[in-house]
């Protein structure tokens, strides 16, 4: 048996390298004959909603709480995260919540209610709030960053989706999209003298479902004092 180890364990390699690889090479974006995605994900019984204790953006008036899933049934729970093991769903630095996160509930200071930013399903990254831009504007506002279509047709929305570049008040609400669908968000800037929003989105121009040097980067901005936040393109080359 001993001189079958080295064969077996050689075999074993070459299986998770083969299927490592196979994970990899998965397309970012899967298209059906009309481009469209389903959103829908079956639910995950193995999953336990949790929200964190609130962050207060400083200077506002809500309290936002963001909402998470631990997952694991019998001993203990794993978050969903990157925090490990345990119940924390998000981090908080510098007037941004990152994480894996379901959903945010606002909550006016003083007030029971709660509410949440969407009713649809998404997976936020990255909750930004515009601080500089509020001390000179006084508008209070939040970026986002997430996934908001199984682009990727597995069944669940995760890191391996489209991100997309959304908008909203620091309140929650007008919660409104500036990227394009099946647009991957590369990154985004405010422009503080100007009141604008930039950001670079990458089309998957060849349709291969993947996004790379053959494809096209558009530029696009926002002109945050627009009530409607209108988006427009540019050409810069």
């Amino acid at each position: 048996m001993k001189k079958y180890l080295p064969y077996l364990s050689a075999m074993l390699v070459v299986l998770f390298i083969s299927c490592k690889k196979q994970e990899e090479e998965k397309p970012k974006v899967i298209y059906d004959a009309t481009s469209k995605v389903k959103t829908e994900v079956p639910v995950d019984t193995n999953q336990i909603l949790i929200a964190d204790l609130p962050v207060n953006m400083e200077g506002t008036n809500f309290l936002i709480h963001p909402i998470g899933v631990v997952s694991g049934k019998g001993r203990g729970f794993k978050s969903s995260g990157e925090s490990g093991e345990g119940f924390t769903v998000s981090n908080y630095g510098e007037y941004q919540i990152t994480g894996y996160l379901k959903n945010l509930m606002f909550q006016e200071m003083g007030k029971d209610t709660l509410y949440a930013l969407t009713d649809k399903p998404i997976l936020i990254e990255t909750a930004t709030y515009l601080k500089i831009f509020a001390d000179k504007t006084k508008q209070q506002l939040m970026v986002y960053s997430l996934s908001d279509m199984d682009t990727n047709k597995d069944g669940k929305l995760d890191s391996s989706d489209i991100k997309s570049l959304y908008i909203s008040t620091v309140s929650g609400q007008k919660f409104t999209k500036l990227s394009a669908d099946f647009q991957e968000l590369v990154d985004w800037k405010i422009i503080e003298s100007k009141n604008l929003l930039y950001f670079r989105a990458i089309e998957d121009t060849n349709k291969n479902g993947e996004f790379d040097a053959e494809d096209k980067l558009q530029y696009h901005f926002v002109n945050l004092l627009d009530k409607d936040w209108k988006v427009q393109e540019y050409k810069p080359i």
